[in-house]
């Protein structure tokens, strides 16, 4: 009796496309950088990783990119839960105030970057309404003045990426089902208690997307920073760029992607484990 051919599970075939794409796109060029990061002229080294870490620039970098983080994405989820929240209740002209407020979407990084810096400079224009107001204008960019630079990098950034985190949430709010909204509003559940136990729970899923994309583009925010600080508030990916193109050192900057890379994939992970249905698994 001739023996059957094992057939290719029907899953197998729709996910080989995405699986050899993301072979070509990211395992290769991660095995390229991880040997370009630690190989030398005479085999295996450290030295370019000991580079990164004396650096004077790298320690401040992976502190202002934590803090970065940290500040930037409670208050970034903040305001777009509160926006989205508010659009659900269908107010008067909620579709203009939504294209309103995702219209940062369409704007690079450099350009937002560049519009900030209107608004923070010297001369700027937040300086010319304290000024008309009878208040001394304030060094907002000053090198000596770090926790200014912060806050204009924080602000800009909250301005330019809260519509990626508000466009996942509204659209994750859609798929929640009204009928539960009101069956807990009917037994007399307060507006808190359904948005904590009923509401919140269904956008899990949304959130997770949410906060792994802003997380990995909060540790590679640049442009922004570059075109408002330049190197006086390094962050990892500036970091990189300085060692690419200005200190011709791609074996070093190579050493910085990858540990943006790590944390990256590590934030991920702890998010997908932190945000999970438990109940599935019981």
């Amino acid at each position: 009796m001739p023996r059957r051919r094992a057939r290719i599970p029907a899953a197998v075939l729709l996910i080989a496309p995405s699986l050899v794409v993301m072979t070509a796109l990211f395992a290769w060029p991660l095995v390229v950088g991880v040997g370009q990061a630690f190989s030398g002229p005479d085999g295996p080294t450290l030295a370019y990783a000991r580079r990164m870490l004396d650096d004077p620039y790298f320690w401040p970098a992976v502190r202002n990119t934590a803090l970065l983080i940290v500040v930037l994405i409670p208050v970034q989820f903040a305001f777009a839960l509160t926006m989205a929240l508010l659009l659900r209740e269908r107010p008067r002209f909620a579709g203009f105030h939504f294209y309103v407020w995702v219209i940062p979407l369409a704007i690079s990084d450099l350009a937002a970057g560049l519009v900030w810096l209107s608004v923070f400079a010297d001369r700027g224009y937040l300086n010319s309404v304290l000024d008309h107001l009878g208040v001394d204008g304030v060094a907002w960019l000053s090198y000596q003045n770090t926790a200014t630079m912060f806050l204009a990098v924080v602000v800009a950034e909250l301005w330019r990426s809260t519509s990626l985190v508000l466009v996942i949430v509204v659209a994750g709010l859609q798929g929640i089902p009204k009928d539960y909204d009101e069956a807990a509003a009917v037994f007399g559940a307060t507006y808190r208690q359904r948005l904590r136990h009923v509401v919140l729970p269904q956008l899990r899923p949304s959130l997770q997307v949410a906060l792994i994309l802003r997380t990995i583009l909060a540790l590679e925010t640049f442009a922004v920073a570059q075109a408002l600080t330049g190197r006086s508030l390094p962050l990892l990916v500036g970091e990189t760029y300085q060692w690419y193109n200005v200190l011709q050192n791609p074996n070093v900057a190579t050493a910085i992607a990858l540990v943006v890379l790590a944390v990256s994939m590590l934030a991920a992970a702890g998010y997908l484990r932190l945000l999970r249905d438990r109940t599935v698994t019981q």
